[in-house]
């Protein structure tokens, strides 16, 4: 495995497992085989409600607890809620996390973060983030964070790079782990001559070029699939590497092109939510 390290000296995998979208059954699952199969990073949420079945499919793989880079976050409706942390921690059935995120700039994220740097404090995250932290919100963040994070999580792949808000991360040494890596399935970035071409050329399909890129950018990459298969060939990425030219070509398909547009109104909506976390 490759790994990356973050600007506390901690070392995070560059592939992991997403559960976004993932029942109980098939997250505990996806877990249990994508761990036994050599991924040591596993990403969750508060949101995703599959925080338990996660952590019984960690439990379950056999891999040791140190060994598993586990990432989660509060969502916003937890931001007040003094015990959100230690709640988080007894549905994974862990002491700690390796990485705590706040998942949404909405309500009072101020205090999501205080939550997330007292954390940090006590050693109950090893790391923390930011998810979906972009523009003015991570302008603002910069002016009040005490604890610098270690990561956020965005949309980027290759129609989408994120340039504009990876000049601020670089300044911080902030690391980006990138959702929607192959553009949400969209065909016509996945059937892009170029992957073809390069697939062609390493022997891999062209969703593992488009993955082996998010790396190679220095991006970790949590893909989610429920299709034990498919887990196994996003993580058989590694034994090949984009030249700078062909990293240089594939930087030319860069649209600037979101898929996921998020409204203020749905940023109202996600404060008022509450998970039904599973019992």
């Amino acid at each position: 495995m490759e790994n990356i390290t973050l600007n506390n000296e901690i070392k995070c995998p560059v592939v992991g497992i997403g559960t976004f979208m993932l029942s109980p059954a098939d997250a505990e699952n996806s877990v249990r085989e994508a761990l036994k199969m050599g991924y040591r990073l596993v990403d969750t949420a508060n949101a995703y409600v599959n925080e338990r079945a996660v952590g019984r499919g960690i439990k379950d793989s056999g891999v040791a607890r140190e060994e598993v880079f586990l990432s989660t976050k509060l969502w916003p409706s937890e931001y007040e809620n003094e015990n959100a942390v230690d709640e988080t921690l007894e549905r994974l059935g862990v002491d700690y996390v390796d990485l705590l995120y706040i998942h949404q700039p909405a309500g009072n994220w101020l205090a999501g973060y205080r939550q997330l740097e007292k954390a940090y404090k006590k050693g109950k995250a090893k790391s923390i983030g930011i998810s979906n932290f972009e523009g003015k919100y991570i302008e603002e963040l910069q002016t009040k964070w005490e604890v610098v994070p270690q990561f956020i999580q965005v949309e980027a792949h290759p129609y989408f790079t994120q340039s504009e808000l990876r000049q601020t991360l670089d300044k911080y040494d902030i690391k980006l782990m990138s959702w929607y890596p192959l553009g949400h399935g969209d065909k016509s970035l996945i059937n892009e001559p170029l992957f073809a071409e390069l697939g062609k050329k390493y022997r891999k399909s062209n969703a593992q070029v488009i993955l082996r890129w998010h790396t190679q950018m220095g991006f970790v990459v949590i893909p989610g699939s429920k299709n034990v298969d498919h887990i196994r060939d996003n993580l058989n990425i590694l034994d090949f590497t984009l030249t700078d030219e062909e990293m240089a070509s594939i930087a030319k398909l860069d649209k600037n092109q979101r898929y996921y547009h998020r409204t203020d109104s749905q940023l109202v909506q996600f404060t008022a939510w509450q998970p039904d976390y599973e019992k």
